[in-house]
């Protein structure tokens, strides 16, 4: 055997060892915890929350459906809307995250989002993007979008390319209806449509390394619409406190993480 033919066997033996621990990965069953509530907030019943942010003590939250979509700023201890924006009525609000003392904003079949100051919630620049706009949040450097697939797009946010995508999977295959996202501690949370449930995400890979099982949150007779889902996920940097809610739901609610 040529030193050549040696170098191409050890290349070929170590593709397959990384495809193999790929794989395995892959394969490897997530995490789950289930939740204990340590406090619960006012929240309006008639917001249909499509994105929720704890900043500087408050939550920002941007509302959806045509004619009553908005972006508000509300107090944590009353759910007093303190500053609002209606967007025009033929807009559909989607998520939004708070980068570098801007807001931005998505909306679902537009392709447009926002960006706001959020001293006054003046309209500072739109932007553009393909496809739907369904959640958002962002890293140190880049933000970071769902669209209601199993894919996450990370964004310039100056130019608003698309810098990579990535393909979120757990154990049985792809995860698909992403919706609501926060980046908390080097991880997404992400919000699946219609479920009660929440993937913990690596954004190395996109492997689910948890799920967050949140049934039972909300009594059943406090629901009054179907469309009244989990939706919406805030985190308080400075004091380690998640916050969860629904669209149309009565209660903000702060909980903890309890591994099963």
């Amino acid at each position: 055997m040529t030193l050549k033919t040696l170098v191409l066997a050890l290349m070929l033996l170590a593709a397959c060892g990384a495809r193999e621990d790929t794989e395995s990965n892959n394969r490897r069953q997530p995490d789950l915890y289930s939740y204990q509530v340590l406090n619960t907030w006012p929240h309006d019943p008639k917001a249909y929350t499509q994105g929720l942010v704890f900043h500087q003590g408050y939550f920002w939250e941007g509302t959806g459906q045509y004619g009553s979509s908005s972006i508000r700023k509300v107090e944590l201890e009353t759910g007093k809307v303190v500053m609002k924006k209606e967007l025009p009525g033929h807009y559909f609000g989607e998520g939004i995250t708070i980068f570098r003392d801007r807001i931005y904003q998505l909306t679902w079949q537009s392709r447009k989002g926002f960006v706001y100051d959020p001293e006054t919630l003046h309209l500072l620049a739109e932007f553009s993007y393909d496809g739907e706009g369904w959640g958002i949040t962002n890293t140190e450097n880049l933000l970071i979008m769902s669209d209601g697939s199993d894919r996450l797009r990370f964004l310039d946010p100056s130019t608003f390319k698309v810098k990579r995508v990535l393909s979120v999977r757990d154990d049985r295959g792809p995860v698909t209806q992403l919706n609501e996202l926060e980046y908390i501690k080097g991880e997404i949370f992400a919000n699946v449509w219609h479920s009660d449930r929440i993937a913990r995400i690596d954004p190395k890979n996109g492997r689910v390394t948890g799920w967050i099982d949140l049934s039972g949150l909300i009594p059943r007779h406090e629901i009054r619409d179907s469309e009244a889902v989990l939706n919406g996920i805030a985190y308080d940097h400075e004091n380690d406190r998640l916050f969860v809610t629904g669209k149309l739901w009565p209660k903000i609610f702060e909980i903890r993480l309890i591994k099963r």
